[in-house]
């Protein structure tokens, strides 16, 4: 087999939140994300009941999921790998639902919860996050100083917009997006400014920061390809969210489509990782 790419959608991200409108069903929810040809979800594993309903669905079409999760401490991760072990999953996608100002303070975290991953003998990612262990970028890779193995899920929206990176990003700030990168064993998608966490795909104003954004994950996938192993799978999330992440007016309604920017993004990201997989070597760019 070769490496894959696997395309997923956030469940999370299939909330509307409008203030006269009910939500979509949850079955129809499932029904769209297979229809639209994505190849999985999301899934929110701290409910068992929900994870069971979803990843039942997902199963019988031949999909696949994340299980997502948000410990405070070691024993929180132990349920969702015990749920797992029931479910399955491709992976778990940890966000370290903790503050510390210390690194030390992480390490007997991070310790525990690869430990436990260990022995499930599943795949687990840490998220960067913002309000999360991870929020910071200087302190992440400082971390990864202390962890230079450590698996991650970048959402790389949350140190753009955290560290409010100047325009045009210079290649100091290049670089340290692409340390984290080079750890990345999953991405979340989303599309920030240094103002914005999440911006429409379509406005002609946000062009230059999707060209930023599909040049980090171009990078994101050479290094992913070069670390992986040959059949490896590589995911991607399409993690655009409801409000207060969308923008909205002064109808409380949202000022572009979320749904149908995420089956842009499907396509977007489809399609650069079929142009680096067709080039002779898939490697780092600089």
């Amino acid at each position: 087999m070769a490496q894959q790419l696997r395309v997923l959608q956030s469940l999370w991200a299939m909330e509307r939140r409008l203030p006269d409108e009910p939500e979509w069903p949850l079955q129809t929810q499932l029904a769209m994300i297979r229809d639209a040809g994505f190849d999985g979800a999301g899934v929110r594993f701290i409910d068992p009941a929900f994870a069971r309903e979803v990843t039942s669905f997902l199963r019988a079409h031949g999909m696949i999921w994340q299980a997502q999760c948000y410990p405070k401490n070691v024993n929180d991760l132990r349920p969702v790998l015990e749920l797992v072990a029931e479910l399955g999953a491709d992976h778990v996608n940890l966000q370290p639902d903790v503050r510390p100002r210390r690194l030390s303070d992480c390490i007997p975290l991070l310790d525990g919860w690869r430990r436990l991953a260990a022995e499930a003998g599943v795949a687990v990612h840490v998220e960067t996050h913002r309000d999360r262990m991870t929020t910071d970028l200087f302190f992440m890779l400082d971390l990864l100083d202390r962890f230079p193995d450590l698996r991650l899920t970048a959402d790389l929206s949350h140190y753009l917009v955290g560290r409010e990176f100047a325009w045009p990003v210079d290649d100091v700030n290049h670089a340290m997006i692409h340390r984290i990168l080079d750890n990345a064993w999953g991405i979340h998608g989303r599309i920030a400014s240094r103002e914005q966490v999440q911006i429409s795909l379509g406005f002609p104003q946000h062009q230059g920061w999707v060209s930023l954004f599909m040049d980090w994950w171009d990078y994101g996938i050479r290094s992913w390809r070069k670390r992986a192993g040959p059949d490896a799978t590589l995911t991607f999330l399409c993690e655009l969210g409801p409000p207060p992440y969308a923008i909205t007016g002064p109808d409380g309604r949202e000022l572009s489509d979320r749904w149908q920017d995420a089956l842009v993004m499907k396509d977007m990201i489809r399609a650069l990782w079929d142009r680096i997989a067709n080039e002779p070597h898939g490697t780092p760019s600089s």
